[in-house]
């Protein structure tokens, strides 16, 4: 039986890089993907881009009211009716911004497609709240990957601050796509977020409520 996968990360951890390597291994052992990712995530457009300057079309995209599960059986009789060849994997970019039915999904693509499904995605958000697919992919994938990066003090990053122009803010909307509004995100371990957000958790003063 096929699995899914969960690889998660803090940004700038490497996520695309390695689903586009992933893509890649698959292709070279003459096997066919897809590759998908939430229409939401509107950096590339209708492509994947890795900060190492890779980038690759996908082969559809899913609003928050779409059924992946039939985009990906539809595309799958494509690839399936142009080459005759069944696929293989089915590899997910931006994972966290899926809701929690549609990682339901994947997980039934898995089993009951007997597909392997890739999931890449950020666990958390910018006040280190989960995001929803984040969450439902947490509870039900086989397998969970973290993918590892450093924050500026050398140690692992954890967290993902928001900053807008020069300055960290740690109220807002969950979802800011870093190319609009002078927004930009900095991957922080657990001491700088606390040091960057005065002690601040989840949008609460962490520590007077601990103190009340």
């Amino acid at each position: 039986m096929a699995k899914l996968y969960f690889r998660y990360g803090a940004m700038n951890s490497g996520k695309s890089t390695a689903l586009l390597q992933a893509a890649f291994n698959y292709e070279e052992r003459g096997q066919r993907v897809l590759l998908a990712k939430p229409a939401i995530d509107v950096k590339g457009d209708r492509s994947i881009q890795s900060r190492l300057g890779v980038e690759r079309a996908v082969d559809f995209t899913v609003t928050p009211d779409d059924d992946i599960d039939t985009a990906f059986h539809r595309e799958a009789q494509r690839v399936t009716d142009e080459t005759g060849d069944r696929v293989a994997c089915l590899l997910v970019d931006e994972a966290q911004f899926l809701t929690a039915t549609q990682a339901d999904d994947l997980l039934r693509i898995a089993i009951v497609d007997d597909v392997p499904v890739l999931a890449y995605g950020i666990r958390t958000d910018f006040q280190t709240v989960a995001f929803p697919g984040s969450r439902r992919l947490l509870e039900i994938s086989h397998s969970l990957e973290e993918l590892k990066t450093i924050c500026r003090c050398g140690r692992k990053a954890l967290f993902n601050a928001r900053r807008i122009g020069d300055r960290f803010v740690f109220d807002g909307d969950q979802v800011a796509i870093d190319t609009f509004e002078d927004v930009t995100y900095e991957s922080l371990c657990g001491a700088c977020y606390l040091e960057e957000s005065g002690g601040l958790l989840a949008g609460r003063d962490d520590h007077a409520h601990r103190v009340a």
